[in-house]
């Protein structure tokens, strides 16, 4: 199966793409911009849920999401319309590495797609040019909240060098020049909600349709997932969202 169509599926029941709760995504960006005509950039939005709850706490705002799954804006698409926020949400489907914004933002969010832009310094860098001068960056990156394990590692494709520890993503930040004005650390219980609500999505998407040509490697692909989670970064692999001003 296809790797987007595989993830779309997956976050069926957890569209935030990020391990954290939809209170908490709320207190976030509501530390990060309360304006209410604020020009919004989400890059990697996946299926937008962070730039249409922007959106509705902004109600003279505009947002561009950016992403490479066609399936996850389709979904952003229908979301939003099914919102009443079609008007204000433009979709990109394109590498959000390479896509070129019109001005510059208030607000610009990369939630747990800091892989696209090489790591959460690179993040900063390049989608950081993207925010005006007194705008916010909000970042999600995962941590090591525990001395990473052989499991973890292999679980995650990782080395020990991929991630440092929460301190050290604030050293990181404010040696590239931003600082963190507040944060989000995710919780146990986000994590399990998040993990077991991708391994389940596509578990049943798997089960209720036995007879689809990609079905036992969805059932394969949950299966893999959930015992990379439970057997190997549990515990060890933290995210944590940032919101940051430059220095």
């Amino acid at each position: 199966m296809d790797r987007q169509r595989l993830s779309s599926i997956a976050h069926t029941h957890h569209p935030i793409a990020a391990p954290i709760s939809g209170v908490n995504v709320n207190r976030l960006l509501r530390r990060a911009d309360r304006r209410p005509s604020a020009r919004i950039l989400d890059l990697g939005c996946g299926e937008a849920a962070w730039a249409l709850q922007a959106l509705a706490l902004c109600p003279d705002g505009h947002a561009d999401g950016v992403d490479v799954s066609r399936y996850a804006l389709e979904r952003a698409a229908t979301a939003a319309t099914e919102r009443g926020l079609a008007e204000r949400l433009t979709l990109h489907e394109r590498d959000a590495r390479a896509y070129v914004p019109d001005g510059d933002h208030d607000l610009v969010m990369c939630v747990g797609s800091t892989h696209v832009f090489d790591g959460f310094a690179g993040t900063l860098r390049l989608a950081g040019r993207h925010v005006h001068p007194d705008g916010i960056l909000l970042v999600g990156e995962g941590f090591w909240q525990a001395a990473p394990t052989p499991q973890a590692l292999a679980a995650l494709d990782a080395k020990p060098e991929d991630f440092t520890d929460l301190a050290g993503l604030v050293d990181v930040a404010e040696e590239v020049g931003w600082t963190p004005v507040y944060a989000h650390v995710s919780d146990a219980a986000e994590w399990d909600h998040y993990e077991w609500s991708w391994v389940g999505s596509l578990t049943e998407w798997a089960l209720d349709n036995p007879g689809h040509p990609h079905a036992g490697e969805a059932l394969a692909a949950a299966r893999e997932h959930r015992d990379q989670w439970l057997r190997g970064y549990r515990d060890v692999l933290g995210f944590a969202t940032l919101v940051l001003r430059r220095t």
